[in-house]
């Protein structure tokens, strides 16, 4: 076992508008997709065809109780096979979810979207973190991202939502997709992006098979050595189910577990490298997650303490 664990960050923190996100211990990001047909909780919040906003803050509420550091919420399914919404769509869906979070709760909002319109808009709306999917590569969305002084979530995706599972292809997965995120920081870098605001996702189910996730899960040594912190999110995913044969409801124990073995994995690497950058885990679940980092955490506090 590697000595001090969890000490291995001491005070990091991740500066996020006017919030601050400990990042000494991995953080929970609670899903919250305000979208007709996102793949697992696609609807849900929906009402006659519209969001339902009591229902919407019912559940941010009951994700903050349970343990949430981060409320992500998304207006645009990016699912295999979904097709693009319209900016007004996406405002129309996200907007009102922030700003109502924003005034009820003392929450820290991520945004997760790509659209330079979404970023400016929801940022003076009360969202304190951009994550994209689609790494800024959109028109205007990295001079956008610039302009809100937020940090950024950039992520890999081969291919777009529509196409990306339509055999997807590496000859090197996770050199590729390292390069990728490696490329696309430095164009952030260079925006006037500084680097403590950056944040790396390699994107797991987007545009990759279950032996390309695996690879990439088996590696991540290798992306917690580029520095920054990561977010990762693997939570229900096509990848779950096909390691316990199950459909999308019936993936919870798998999720927490994968979750639960990559923050080991990255812990562990940043205990032996000394390295000082932090880590985020997306989630549907959030009190099942939360609960079982707490056990693994104090675990290992244990172990640490008696040898």
């Amino acid at each position: 076992m590697v000595a001090g664990l969890f000490n291995f960050m001491n005070a990091m923190t991740l500066i996020c508008g006017n919030k601050i996100l400990d990042l000494s211990r991995p953080a929970v990001m609670g899903i919250v997709n305000v979208t007709p047909d996102s793949f697992s909780d696609g609807g849900q919040l929906y009402l006659n065809e519209k969001v339902d906003l009591d229902k919407t803050l019912q559940t941010v509420e009951s994700m903050l109780a349970d343990g949430a550091d981060i409320i992500d919420i998304g207006g645009e399914s990016t699912r295999p096979g979904a097709s693009p919404v319209t900016t007004q769509q996406e405002l129309d869906r996200v907007l009102p979810v922030v700003q109502a979070v924003s005034e009820r709760f003392d929450a820290l909002i991520s945004v997760d979207t790509s659209t330079a319109q979404v970023i400016t808009e929801a940022a003076e709306a009360g969202a304190h973190l951009i994550n994209d999917v689609r790494a800024l590569q959109r028109e205007g969305a990295l001079q956008a991202a610039v302009a809100a002084r937020l940090p950024v979530c950039l992520m890999h995706m081969q291919n777009q939502p529509g196409s990306m599972q339509s055999n997807p292809s590496y000859v090197d997965v996770v050199t590729e997709v390292l390069d990728f995120l490696q490329q696309r920081k430095q164009t952030c870098l260079d925006a006037g992006i500084t680097g403590g605001q950056i944040l790396l996702d390699p994107g797991f189910g987007f545009g990759k098979t279950l032996e390309h996730n695996l690879a990439l899960a088996g590696s991540l040594d290798r992306f917690v050595d580029t520095g920054q912190s990561l977010l990762l999110g693997v939570s229900r995913k096509t990848m779950i189910g096909q390691l316990i044969n199950s459909n999308v409801d019936s993936r919870l124990t798998g999720s927490v577990t994968m979750a639960l073995l990559m923050a080991q994995s990255v812990a562990q690497r940043r205990a032996q490298t000394g390295c000082s950058s932090g880590m985020i885990l997306r989630v549907h679940d959030v009190r099942e997650t939360v609960q079982a980092l707490a056990v693994w955490q104090q675990t290992t506090n244990f172990k640490d303490e008696i040898i």
